[in-house]
């Protein structure tokens, strides 16, 4: 029986469907976003059927069973294990360890539970390449089974003649469906795919993981329909220069998003970092200046940072790694209006230490008392905490979690904290911390004697 195929316009951006091309998506309104693709009548048929609505009385709560693969960092960031029966998705750059971190999980889980077989499907290296991989690694069981295929029927045959109860395909972008005529990677290639495997998936309770390419602008390349269709989207992380790896949690339908694992690669693999709050801070460097220490929230956990600053004569260029360097021109400007010195003529170099990127803005205290510092040639207590949110008046902004962070730097005997006003008064005669409270960037130069 022939497949009826027909064409229609898919959005890229929000997967809006249209018969014929339209230069503004009529979904999202993106613009140029909608690329011709070829629909098979069982996709459609696929799309089209519905359920009848029910009464919220009428459902049941379901509870998610789990397996606890056995490595902390890794069932932390999925919520307390992989749920079975559920599609993740993991991304990263080329070379940051995904592969191996996949690998590593599949060894522990055929190892933790050795009467079920494990699935790596490999369609950008051959088996031998893999075996190599894991024997290096040690982590060789006999339920570990390596497949190198890029067709998607033929994948599906041996999936169903192994039975597996996790699986993974590395990566989406190269596995192709026959019944399509169009290239790997292609929007309408991934989708066939990421259907048939979900449907897959959803009907055996089996576990997938999908690794996923990701575009120079670090989204992960294809539709963005693929982000959809998942049940949970996570991200790796790190400087290939260093050996620090985040494993990050950017959708979760089972926990809670933007939780963090941290992760070290060395020669024989990854380790997790069990207790990483101050894995990100040099005790060596305590006399440096352009130095200071802040405490972020990832997730649930409380992690220590370092903010390193450099500011030189130059010519006002600024470079930053970790944060939007744009951030750091409003709070410089900020320093200019209300400090009264002329930072912005200076070349300033910003950089937070092991290849944390902090996308908040309770780090603005210990950006500004940095910068501070190295211009001043002063250094800051290493045994001081700054944290809170500056606004382009010049005042000091609380922040959430202070409770949490709190905890976390009397366990590890911090002795002062600079925040803002209301935080302090608010915490005031609660703590065993030395907590000062500041209204306005102004008073931050009296507290830290720059």
């Amino acid at each position: 029986m022939v497949k009826k195929i027909s064409n229609v316009y898919l959005c890229n951006n929000c997967d809006f469907r249209a018969l014929k091309w339209e230069g503004k998506c009529s979904g999202c309104g993106e613009w140029n976003s909608l690329v011709q693709v070829e629909e098979s009548s069982k996709q459609r048929k696929l799309d089209e059927q519905g359920s009848r609505p029910e009464r919220v009385s009428e459902v049941n709560t379901q509870e998610y069973s789990r397996k606890v693969t056995g490595i902390a960092e890794f069932d932390r960031v999925l919520g307390g294990g992989i749920v079975i029966g559920s599609l993740t998705l993991l991304g990263g750059e080329p070379g940051i360890g995904k592969s191996t971190l996949l690998t590593e999980v599949l060894a522990a889980l055929s190892k933790k539970y050795p009467k079920e077989d494990i699935l790596y499907v490999s369609g950008e290296e051959s088996i031998h390449q893999v075996a190599d991989r894991v024997k290096r690694l040690g982590l060789i069981h006999a339920n570990f089974y390596i497949y190198n295929e890029t067709n998607w029927q033929s994948i599906l045959g041996q999936i169903k003649k192994i039975r597996p109860s996790v699986i993974v395909l590395d990566s989406i972008q190269t596995t192709v469906s026959g019944e399509v005529q169009s290239a790997a990677g292609s929007v309408s290639q991934v989708r066939e795919v990421t259907y048939e495997l979900m449907n897959h998936v959803k009907g055996s309770s089996m576990t997938c993981f999908v690794i996923g390419h990701i575009t120079k602008e670090g989204s992960i390349a294809g539709p963005k329909i693929l982000e959809h269709m998942v049940d949970t989207v996570i991200y790796f992380e790190g400087d290939q220069l260093s050996n620090n790896r985040i494993l990050r949690s950017i959708k979760n339908r089972f926990g809670n998003t933007n939780e963090v694992g941290i992760f070290e690669m060395n020669e024989k693999g990854l380790n997790q970092v069990l207790n990483p709050s101050q894995y990100f801070i040099d005790a060596s460097n305590v006399d440096a200046y352009g130095r200071s220490i802040s405490c972020v929230m990832e997730g649930t956990r409380p992690l220590f940072i370092e903010v390193q600053a450099l500011v030189v004569d130059g010519q006002g260029r600024k470079t930053t790694q970790g944060i939007d360097t744009n951030r750091v021109s409003m709070l410089v400007a900020v320093i200019e209006k209300y400090l009264g010195i002329p930072m912005n003529i200076s070349d300033i170099y910003l950089n937070i230490i092991g290849g944390i990127k902090v996308k908040g803005q309770d780090t603005d205290l210990s950006i500004i008392s940095s910068l501070l510092s190295s211009f001043k040639n002063k250094k800051i207590d290493t045994e001081t905490i700054l944290i809170g949110e500056v606004g382009l008046n010049g005042e000091v902004r609380s922040v959430s979690n202070i409770d949490k962070r709190i905890k976390e730097m009397e366990r590890l005997k911090y002795k002062k904290l600079i925040t803002s006003k209301n935080i302090s008064q608010r915490i005031t005669g609660k703590s065993k911390l030395e907590i000062i409270g500041i209204s306005k960037i102004q008073e931050i130069e009296e507290h830290l004697n720059l």
